[in-house]
């Protein structure tokens, strides 16, 4: 089971950095980097307590080792003794003891170091897997505020590009924008010089209408027709007409 973890460990550790922002840049989120960290969170948890269980099994094949040595080095001395002494047959039989014992401190010694090794290498995978991961975690806020950035630059240059359209910042713009204006300021510069014109005839219109009206009116003064009119020259035309019918 740790060598599983420690697999999945190391595929995080090796994980392509440049890509996952790329990526993260390329779907305009930090999604991709959000799932790493939760998956590496994760496994790090895993992880700690494997090292947990495997720190436990070293210090005890340690132990084990150690007490399985100690006993083999006193059956070891033992043995002499015997020999010294000339008791043969018992220092045959501890001998087998020993063989017995040496072995099993052997194996002992062997998963000791297998162990202490992969002990070694999970608190290697740790270390490393921590740094990434903040290493990513500072990444990920770093390409936050990037892609923040970004879309304020968006929402600028949407703004402009509608301003463009208004104001003419490009010289394109400033040219087409400035025709049309022309265009408007003739066509309003024709339409009031109709109008002007228009005005003037009725003016003039009047101001004849109104001299007409005044060189008639002195006329009517001088013959006496004051307060004629048509319906003065009528009573004037009756009343002489009166005095001829008289006179005949």
């Amino acid at each position: 089971m740790a060598q599983g973890i420690l697999e999945k460990i190391n595929i995080l550790i090796s994980a392509n950095l440049h890509a996952m922002v790329d990526r993260a840049l390329e779907m305009n989120s930090v999604k991709v980097m959000d799932e790493y960290i939760r998956r590496a969170d994760r496994d790090l948890d895993t992880l700690e307590t494997q090292i947990v269980t495997v720190g436990g099994s070293v210090r005890t094949l340690k132990r084990k080792y150690e007490e399985m040595s100690a006993a083999a080095e006193k059956l070891d001395r033992n043995i002499d003794t015997l020999l010294t002494s000339g008791r043969t047959d018992q220092a045959a039989r501890l001998q087998a003891e020993l063989n017995v014992k040496q072995q099993q401190a052997q194996e002992y010694y062997q998963q000791w170091q297998n162990q202490e090794q992969e002990y070694k290498r999970m608190l290697d995978a740790k270390l490393k897997l921590e740094a990434r991961l903040n290493t990513v975690r500072q990444e990920r806020e770093h390409l936050q505020e990037l892609l923040k950035l970004a879309e304020a630059k968006r929402a600028t240059t949407r703004t402009i590009r509608s301003l463009n359209d208004i104001q003419g910042i490009g010289d394109a713009d400033i040219r087409r924008i400035g025709d049309m204006i022309r265009e408007r300021l003739d066509r309003e510069d024709a339409e009031m010089e109709v109008a002007s014109m228009r005005l003037q005839d009725v003016v003039e219109e009047t101001v004849e209408q109104n001299l007409v009206e005044q060189q008639l009116e002195e006329r009517r003064r001088r013959l006496g027709l004051a307060g004629g009119g048509e319906s003065g020259g009528g009573s004037a035309s009756s009343s002489s007409a009166g005095s001829l019918s008289g006179t005949n």
